[in-house]
């Protein structure tokens, strides 16, 4: 749900009443009698979203106010964020039934709600690639390997937040398992260890070929998106003898370049982006958080403790891709064994400690005894 300056939300509901109603001209009441526009909007935006079905059914302007989607007017879709909640997606493996459940993390009460079962959600841990397009409320899992097997699969399911509900999308021109994938310029980039590479366009709902990536394989260890850019790393291997590859797709020039030599070799965890800038928690240690400097071509220690001990492994990392408020902030979440959450607050801070210039506190959110045997394996922010 989005909207703008330039565009009120009550001419978004004229625009979809006409798109309806097929230009019936039907009149749209006011969303709250008694309160101005702009503040019934704010309300209506900050209703939890698995709701909105209930909520959809309060009348028929409430109903177009919550279905309205944000791609008929993309020139909105920035100012939405602002206004809208960043819950955290966790998909995880039951051990038990081996079936991959998702879980959202509510802001406000910080408590978890199962979503609806993932269509086809029985691909091997790992080998599927899930991509959040944040700013949509859309999350795509993509691809995989069949459990048990070695058959790669083509196919794409599409979770949209408005709709609390999965649907398929179409299939990848190539069965792929064990990918590197982001998001890049809104879209979808998939890139298989054999260099091949697609595109996919929400808007148009269909996938393209992109450039291939040439030289040796990189075996996917990690991969982020950040800047117009995918960039995907094979990570330090036992027993350490050559260092890492690492590769970088260009969204603007359909073009891959190798991996500056300072981020692969500094690459010693798993990746978040938050707020335009590249994290790390270090698989080493004591789960230090490391933030890249393009310019220096180094990753920076950020002061502060690592991730609590109790998140523990297997984890998994991601960000809020706005900063939080005013004043620099951003946040990064890290969703352990059991579904514990260590959230942390990036702020800026003097440079200490030889060029320290942020700092990472964190705070815990246990999660239900119900959860202790799930392991995550993804975890995506989306706006809702």
């Amino acid at each position: 749900m989005s909207f703008s300056s330039s565009m009120s939300k009550q001419q978004v509901l004229e625009v979809a009443g006409d798109e309806v109603g097929g230009g019936g001209g039907e009149e749209v009441m006011e969303l709250i009698p008694g309160l101005p526009e702009e503040v019934a909007e704010k309300c209506l935006l900050h209703l939890p979203f698995l709701y909105h079905r209930l909520f959809r059914t309060v009348s028929s302007t409430w109903n177009r106010f919550l279905t309205v989607s944000p791609a008929k007017f993309p020139s909105a879709a920035a100012a939405s964020v602002s206004l809208s909640l960043p819950f955290l997606f966790a998909f995880a493996f039951d051990p038990a039934s081996r079936r991959l459940q998702c879980q959202a993390l509510d802001p406000f009460s910080r408590r978890w709600l199962l979503l609806p079962p993932v269509p086809g959600g029985a691909a091997a841990a790992g080998s599927f690639a899930v991509v959040g397009l944040p700013r949509r409320g859309e999350i795509y899992v993509i691809g995989g390997v069949e459990e048990g097997g070695d058959k790669a699969v083509r196919s794409v399911a599409v979770y949209s937040a408005a709709r609390n509900g999965w649907e398929e999308a179409a299939g990848m021109g190539t069965a792929r398992g064990y990918m590197a994938a982001g998001e890049v310029g809104g879209r979808l980039v998939v890139a298989g260890e054999d260099g091949e590479a697609e595109v996919f366009d929400p808007e148009e709902g269909r996938w393209a070929p992109a450039a291939a990536r040439r030289g040796a394989a990189v075996a996917r260890y990690d991969a982020a998106a950040s800047g117009g850019k995918l960039y995907v790393t094979e990570g330090w291997a036992w027993p350490f003898e050559r260092a890492p590859r690492g590769a970088v797709y260009d969204a603007a020039s359909d073009s891959w370049s190798e991996m500056a030599r300072g981020m692969r070799e500094g690459w010693t965890g798993s990746c978040a982006v938050a707020g335009g800038r590249m994290y790390i928690v270090a698989e080493y240690g004591e789960w230090r958080l490391k933030r890249y400097d393009e310019p220096r071509d180094e990753w920076r220690m950020v002061a502060g403790s690592g991730v609590p001990p109790e998140v523990r492994r297997p984890h998994v990392v991601s960000g809020e891709v706005e900063e939080v408020g005013s004043g620099g902030r951003r946040r990064i979440y890290v969703v352990g064994a059991g579904l514990d959450v260590a959230i942390g607050t990036v702020s800026p801070s003097p440079a200490i400690h030889g060029g320290d210039d942020e700092r990472v506190d964190w705070e815990v959110v246990k999660g239900p005894a119900e959860f202790a045997g799930l392991a995550p394996c993804n975890a995506q922010v989306l706006y809702a």
